[in-house]
């Protein structure tokens, strides 16, 4: 049987927080929980002046998880938090007003440690944006590059279950946010600052300065280049990273048929106004090949990206077929690229993050 993330974070919601009363899951105890095969690491990290209360708990924990069916080595980590330095808040003060970072605040500027930035875009939802940028960062990775992963879809926020990363990240003084990293990838992510479900309702103001802050504050290290997964459309979250960020380049991602080639078209023409280069377009979802017969069939249709692109002037990227494994993985918290290494379907994203490091984008 194959331990899954989710079949770990229901037995730990049976280990009660003897502070809260809630299980810990719920009470935010459990951080940075992976999942990688026969292997489960996670940290539980709790109260500084009540850790010896917790090291039944920790034992509870651990022991919890190496019953479970598929579990062969656990490593529960306790760390204890002091209350004089909280996590950044992004959420701004609740009365429509935002933390204003520091940094940031004139026109476009590197952020410090980061040799390029590569926004990946799409006109419409829905279209495997997200996707896409997670097996990117872990193709670019798997390259031998130093890579981070923004994830600024803050309405929609998917890298942390994407990439297998719970918990609120860290900070050691209340202003610096220590990102989370899997698979090689540096990853930070509104996601990991809400609870999971909470809507994150913000008007504009608060959405820029929440960016600002993952942008400035966020200790990302030295990286060859951060990957943004942008929300969809032609948003404030859009204009702010063009207007205060050096954006190398961007990648639009779309499926074939037209209603999405529409909407594509419109964040391009939002990349040329920004005089943000497009790298390049990826058609995503381009073909299914039945599991069964083998039959290739064009669902979305085909060639749409294809042609917009050389309308355009730049190239068309890759083609990623509309396949379960993608998926399956996706759901699970490891990309295919780390998943099934050697499938056709991981190729394609290796191939394309090679494409990129050949073209000095990467």
């Amino acid at each position: 049987m194959t331990l899954t993330r989710d079949a770990v974070l229901t037995a730990l919601k049976s280990v009660k927080d003897p502070v809260s009363g809630d299980d810990i899951v719920t009470a935010g105890l459990v951080k940075a929980l992976t999942v990688e095969a026969a292997t489960v690491r996670f940290v539980l990290e709790v109260p500084g002046d009540k850790a010896q209360a917790y090291t039944p708990v920790r034992q509870e924990a651990e022991d919890l998880i190496k019953a479970l069916d598929g579990a062969k080595n656990v490593s529960v980590v306790m760390t204890a938090h002091s209350a004089k330095a909280p996590p950044p808040d992004l959420k701004g003060s609740g009365h429509g007003h935002s933390h204003a970072p520091a940094p940031l605040q004139g026109g476009p500027e590197k952020i410090p440690g980061v040799d390029r930035i590569i926004a990946i875009a799409s006109g419409k939802g829905g279209v495997g944006k997200s996707t896409v940028s997670a097996n990117l960062a872990c193709a670019l990775a798997a390259e031998g590059r130093r890579v981070g992963l923004l994830d600024a879809d803050v309405y929609g926020p998917s890298q942390p279950r994407m990439l297998g990363v719970s918990g609120r990240p860290a900070s050691p003084d209340g202003k610096t946010i220590l990102p989370m990293r899997n698979f090689g990838v540096t990853m930070m992510s509104i996601g990991l600052m809400t609870n999971e479900g909470q809507a994150v309702v913000w008007r504009g103001p608060m959405l820029m300065g929440a960016l600002q802050q993952m942008m400035s504050q966020v200790q990302w290290g030295a990286l060859d280049v951060l990957l943004v997964d942008l929300p969809p459309g032609t948003g404030d979250v859009q204009m702010t990273l063009a207007q205060k960020a050096q954006v190398d380049g961007a990648i639009v991602v779309s499926t074939p048929q037209d209603v999405a080639l529409l909407d594509a078209r419109k964040g391009i023409d939002m990349f040329n106004q920004m005089k943000v280069p497009i790298f390049g377009l990826i058609e995503n979802m381009s073909t299914h090949i039945c599991s069964n017969c083998g039959h290739e069939e064009h669902i979305f249709g085909h060639g749409g990206v294809a042609s917009e692109a050389a309308k355009i002037g730049v190239p068309l990227l890759a083609e990623i077929p509309l396949h379960l494994d993608i998926r399956v993985a996706s759901d699970g918290g490891a990309p295919i690229v780390v998943s099934k290494p050697d499938s056709p379907q991981a190729q394609t994203f290796r191939d394309l993050a090679r494409r990129l490091i050949s073209e000095g984008r990467a």
